[in-house]
């Protein structure tokens, strides 16, 4: 029974700070677009592929045979 006496202000405690992270969190924006990154990943889009930059280019030689 004694600990009880300790758990329930270091919960209070703990429960404090998580609302303070979330507070913080939705200030800063993290809770705006909660589908975008979920549907950025289904849109195809061929302008946004790899590709090398202007200065190397892909004309030597493959030196492994």
């Amino acid at each position: 029974m004694d600990v009880i006496y300790s758990l329930i202000p270091g919960m209070m405690f703990f429960g404090l700070i998580f609302f303070v992270v979330l507070i913080w969190a939705v200030k800063k924006g993290q809770y705006e677009d909660m589908e975008g990154s979920a549907n950025r990943i289904l849109l195809d889009d061929d302008d946004d592929m790899v590709h090398q930059p202007e200065g190397k280019q892909d004309s030597e030689p493959d030196k492994s045979s």
